[in-house]
């Protein structure tokens, strides 16, 4: 730590009355802090979001300021980053959101979101990377170091255990220590201590009884001191709930969404309570500490000690010149997240080489309703204010030229949604079961179904996209199941009966059953949210023009799993009399699976699933030979195992290929999964190319968290190193012992 600026910062604090300090730590506008104008303290400025930045509000209401010079770079979701599993490719796509941020003047953008996909249906799953702590966390760390490469602070959010919307204000979280150490805390820990985060945003549940926000074992004891964070921490808008508790914890900044600013817990009723001695004013100094720290390292402003007129010592506040100045909606954004949608994209099935489709065509008939809709307005705080969008039938016409005939079917009917349809603070399965009714057919899609299926025995080259929308894929909502909406399975089914060879495209933010259909299906592509450049990106795919390089982050399941299905598990019980005591909740969810999220979980309970964690298809081949596993000598700073293998190209194009390493014991041991990614590398072979690729894996790589002890722990034994193109789709293996 600068123990300069720390001096300098505390002389400033010196200078500011109690009513400066309190403005700089509650918000004062929907998506600002108060500045202290007198000393030149700027306000701090803020918005969302992951996937872009959101147009501007009113500052007091909810309301677009309706300007024409907040058009942005609509970009790539996470869920749709993490499908690269590209590191360089994640930095790249938060340089993007940086610059934007900060050439809209922010000082810090609400991103990413990095909560573990603990269920299949949470409607926030989009916004997420993964269900797996490491691949969560290699693809965070780059997005952040890139988003703050601009000036401007990125807040991770939501820290911690967010993993459900439903009454996500008010549930509370019980789980052991093992599952938050190596489930839910490694990507947080991994952006504090390897990415360097300058903010972080506490969420909105309780754990173990107290509100995050005011949650001193984990704010405290944990990003805190454990962990050595130092920068700020932001709560959730609504997250806050004492005054007293609150003041006293390690949070430093409370926002929310109501226009009552001076009436905030951090505001006039914290300063009341100082007044009367119930709160130390030592508690707001090491709040606005944080933030003037983290104020002076975007390069806001400088602080320079000067001598005042009696002598003493003065801190001059002033504004930082050298701060970047950022940039938004420029040709470069455009392309760099292009570059992601086509990486993103992930070739399911493509049996008999269906894919891909010969660009030369005559005519193409393209149904569905996700092949037309503009996805970038919806969704939550994740909407953004898009400068264009490129929708999946406007990347295939424009791909195809005039030469073909794109000819466009709805196919299916969405309903208009009504203003009451779902209201954030409602939080509750209310909402995901009434849009789980548009899973059935209505009049109208069963008329556009019919029309359709006449239309598709005209056409012999039809590509369907389908999947969800932002009525699905929503803030403030889970989803009742994995049922497709609208009637599409049925429409699905038919148009397979009279065009077999149709291709596939879902579209979506989270799994979808495919169940009815799926063994039909000859040509199956996944996209999710993939920017103002999706259409562009997958009608490339679709006509060979890019090979398919993505990979799932996720497993698609069949259906939600069965411990998913019972309330224990979710969305969580009703309190016991004992907890109403003591916690302010309406639920408690008992994290009872412990660390089997995911992959983890269908495969140790051995359940089939449509597609598996890191699968994804390529329009050529690859083989693995030559596994080498060579032990780091132990002295060496970062011991373990080398891992170097080689991949080939035995195929006709130019590809990449993610090298996935899992690990597990021999003997698989109750209490622990059957394996677990541990390290991969994405390459880029020519045709009949070789390459060497080298992983890494460290000793921590076979700890395991003892939660009696308190620490980490290293099992001796025997241990099995997988390593592949997928979870299941292993090609070698070896055996070590330690």
């Amino acid at each position: 730590m600068d123990k300069v600026l720390e001096n300098r910062i505390c002389l400033l604090i010196k200078e500011m009355t109690l009513e400066e300090k309190t403005g700089m730590i509650h918000g004062a506008g929907l998506f600002r802090t108060a500045g202290v104008e007198r000393i030149h303290i700027p306000p701090l400025k803020m918005s969302d979001g992951p996937m872009g930045v959101r147009s501007e509000f009113v500052n007091d209401q909810w309301m677009p300021v309706g300007t024409p010079d907040d058009y942005v770079t609509y970009c790539p979701s996470n869920s749709a980053i993490a499908m690269t599993w590209n590191r360089k490719l994640a930095r790249n796509a938060g340089k993007v959101l940086g610059e934007e941020a900060r050439g809209r003047g922010k000082d810090v953008i609400l991103a990413p979101g990095i909560n573990i996909k603990r269920t299949p249906a949470c409607g926030r799953n989009f916004e997420y990377i993964s269900e797996d702590p490491r691949l969560t966390s290699e693809l965070a760390v780059p997005i952040v170091r890139g988003i703050e490469t601009s000036d401007v602070a990125a807040c991770v959010k939501h820290f911690a255990m967010n993993n459900q919307e439903t009454e996500r204000l008010w549930v509370n979280v019980e789980a052991d220590e093992r599952t938050m150490r190596e489930i839910y805390f490694p990507a947080f820990q991994a952006v504090v201590q390897k990415a360097g985060a300058k903010s972080i945003m506490g969420s909105y549940n309780l754990i173990r009884g107290t509100h995050v926000c005011e949650n001193k074992d984990i704010m405290g004891t944990v990003l805190r001191k454990e962990w050595g964070f130092d920068g700020t921490i932001i709560s959730d808008w609504g997250a806050v709930h004492t005054t007293k508790g609150t003041a006293e914890g390690p949070l430093d900044i409370e926002m929310s969404v109501t226009s009552d600013f001076d009436d905030y817990f951090l505001a006039n009723p914290l300063i009341s309570e100082i007044r009367k001695g119930n709160i130390d004013e030592a508690c707001v100094d090491e709040k606005v500490r944080n933030i003037l720290r983290m104020m002076v390292r975007l390069h806001m402003i400088e602080l320079t000690e000067v001598p005042d007129s009696d002598g003493k010592k003065k801190i001059l506040v002033q504004k930082n010149k050298n701060r970047k100045a950022g940039s938004y909606n420029t040709a470069k954004h455009r392309f760099e997240v292009l570059k992601v949608a086509r990486e993103s994209i992930t070739l399911l099935k493509n049996e008999d080489r269906k894919l891909p489709l010969d660009p030369a065509i005559d005519k193409v008939l393209v149904i569905g309703q996700n092949a037309v809709i503009s996805q970038a307005m919806g969704g939550g705080s994740a909407e953004i204010k898009a400068l264009y969008e490129i929708t999946p039938l406007l990347g295939i016409s424009k791909f195809l030229g005039g030469n073909c005939e794109v000819r466009y079917a709805r196919g299916y009917d969405i309903p208009a949604k009504k203003e009451s349809d779902h209201n954030w603070q409602e939080d509750s399965l209310d909402a995901s079961k009434a849009a789980a009714e548009t899973a059935k057919e209505t009049e109208d899609s069963a008329r556009l179904r019919k029309e359709a299926v006449e239309l598709a025995k005209e056409y012999k080259h039809v590509i369907y996209v389908g999947g969800l929308n932002h009525d699905q894929d929503l803030e403030g909502q889970d989803r009742a199941d994995l049922t497709l909406p609208y009637g599409q399975d049925r429409l699905i089914t038919e148009l397979l009966e009279v065009r077999p060879d149709m291709t596939i495209v879902m579209l979506a933010g989270s799994p979808v059953s495919m169940k009815p259909w799926a063994d039909r299906a000859k040509a199956i592509v996944w996209m999710s949210y993939s920017g103002m450049e999706g259409g562009t990106a997958l009608a490339e795919v679709l006509f060979g023009a890019v090979n398919p390089s993505g990979k799932l982050a996720e497993t698609l399941p069949e259906e939600i799993p069965e411990c998913f299905r019972k309330e224990a598990y979710f969305p969580g019980r009703p309190l016991t009399d004992e907890e109403k005591k003591h916690m302010n909740a309406h639920l408690t969810q008992t994290y009872a699976e412990g660390i089997f999220v995911g992959y983890r979980y269908y495969e140790k309970n051995r359940i089939p699933v449509q597609f598996c964690f890191g699968h994804g298809l390529s329009y050529t081949d690859f083989t693995y030979d030559n596994l080498k596993i060579e032990e780091i000598p132990s002295k060496a700073r970062a011991n373990g195992f080398d891992v170097q293998l080689q991949v080939r190209n035995v195929g006709a194009l130019e590809g990449k290929e993610t090298v996935q390493l899992y690990l597990g014991e021999k003997t698989v041991s109750p209490e622990n999964p059957v394996k677990e990614l541990k390290a991969f590398e994405k390459i880029c072979l020519r045709p009949r190319e070789t390459k060497t690729v080298l992983l890494k894996i460290t000793m921590e790589d076979f700890m395991h968290y003892d939660e009696a002890a308190g620490t980490w722990r290293l099992k001796h034994g025997d241990y099995r190193i997988y390593v592949g193109s997928s979870l299941q789709d292993i090609q070698l293996t070896q055996d070590i012992t330690i």
